[in-house]
């Protein structure tokens, strides 16, 4: 790239000064022998009016008076009336000459020449000049050349690692910019994809991690319905394992089909009315074996009827990572209470525990924030799903803890 810029400089730069160097030699050339030309007649011009001059005063004329009239290196012959030979100033060229004759009125000649080599070497001192600057130009041409060879390669070497390391997986954009509209432009391009790459794959890491985490607990359930089945010959207990576990792989699917249209665009929702009683009453059926099995209970209260608009799994996933959370740091019952706010339903779960500690209180939906060495993505998982159907997940109080989900109610109920 860098050996082609500079020939392509260069060819062009020796074009225009072959063009304009012959045209202007062609010139110069031209010129110098007209002036000569010129030259020698103005000289033979002027001898003839000193000639005439003199034979009009009767003043002798002489070589050694016309000598000083005359340009060195050139010969003049002169012929006067009444002179059988001819008065000759300097010494006659040889070869070829430039020569002018001008005829007196008095009958008196002058002829002057000049050797035309003199002209030649005049037209040689001219060519050499030109050489020179001509080659002064093509030195300036080759180091011009090789410094924008340099300023349009090193970014384009620039831009071609920068590639590089984004299809090599490093997707940091390294926001350089050469001063060159079409390069900056590709730097441009280069710097989106690579914030798109970085996006891309932050998504796709969170959205394992938020699988990872929000799958756990439902799977390990699941797995328990499954072996309940496994070890009994009630075919009505049977009936009612199978039933429950089909609903729970319903939510599973639910929730991760929300999981990938949150790492997709959070934006894009799929919420729908459904019967927030059902929903809670269903967690609170789900989870009353494990709280039995750690002898604690789990409960439910507050206004019956209310109608939601959100993803049932997702909110059912958000209710089960409150209750999970209750279970596994709290204490006491856990009361699951729905009220109306305005025109949001709210689902508040609060238990009789230690509660968040104030030093977590304002971070504790953040990522990896936690205070009981867990992974710190169970709240904030539950937050995004929330928050992707138009509702949110808050810290109502840090002692006793409660937690409260409130939701967009449907229309009709709120009218009602």
């Amino acid at each position: 790239m860098r050996r082609r810029l500079i020939n392509s400089t260069l060819a062009v730069v020796l074009v225009v000064i072959a063009v304009f160097g012959v045209s202007l030699v062609i010139v110069e050339t031209r010129t110098i022998q007209a002036g000569a030309q010129e030259s020698v007649v103005s000289e033979a011009v002027r001898l003839v009016g000193i000639v005439e001059s003199r034979l009009g005063s009767g003043e002798k004329i002489t070589p050694e008076i016309l000598s000083e009239q005359i340009t060195a290196k050139r010969y003049a012959e002169i012929r006067v009336p009444g002179k059988a030979a001819p008065i000759e100033i300097g010494r006659r060229p040889s070869g070829d000459v430039i020569e002018s004759e001008v005829k007196g009125d008095r009958g008196e000649s002058v002829m002057v020449q000049e050797s035309r080599s003199t002209v030649s070497a005049e037209i040689g001192r001219t060519l050499l000049v030109i050489l020179a600057v001509a080659l002064l130009a093509i030195i300036a041409a080759v180091i011009l050349a090789v410094r924008q060879a340099r300023r349009l390669t090193a970014p384009l070497t620039d831009l071609a690692e920068t590639a590089e390391r984004l299809g090599s997986g490093d997707p940091r954009p390294r926001h350089r910019r050469y001063g060159v509209q079409e390069l900056d432009r590709v730097a441009d391009v280069l710097d989106a994809s690579a914030e798109r790459i970085a996006r891309m794959l932050t998504a796709e890491r969170r959205l394992a991690a938020d699988a990872s985490h929000q799958l756990r607990t439902p799977l390990t359930a699941l797995s328990m319905r499954l072996e309940e089945i496994t070890v009994t010959d009630d075919p009505d207990t049977v009936k009612e394992e199978a039933t429950i576990a089909l609903a729970q792989v319903e939510r599973l699917t639910d929730v991760v089909q929300r999981l990938l249209t949150n790492s997709r665009d959070p934006r894009t929702g799929s919420a729908v009315a459904f019967d927030l009683d059902e929903v809670v009453k269903q967690q609170v059926e789900e989870w009353r074996p494990a709280y039995r099995s750690a002898g604690r209970a789990i409960v439910r209260s507050g206004k019956k009827g209310l109608r939601a608009v959100g993803t049932p799994g997702a909110v059912a996933q958000v209710l089960a990572t409150l209750i999970e959370n209750s279970l596994m740091h709290g204490a006491g019952t856990v009361a699951l209470r729905t009220r109306v706010t305005g025109n949001q339903a709210v689902v508040e779960v609060t238990d009789a525990g230690p509660g968040v500690p104030p030093d977590l209180g304002s971070r504790v939906f953040e990522r990896t924030v936690s205070g009981r060495n867990s992974t710190g993505l169970g709240l904030a998982v539950a937050r995004d799903l929330a928050e992707a159907d138009g509702g949110r997940l808050e810290l109502l109080q840090q002692h006793p803890p409660v937690f409260a989900l409130f939701l967009a109610r449907e229309a009709e109920s709120v009218e009602e």
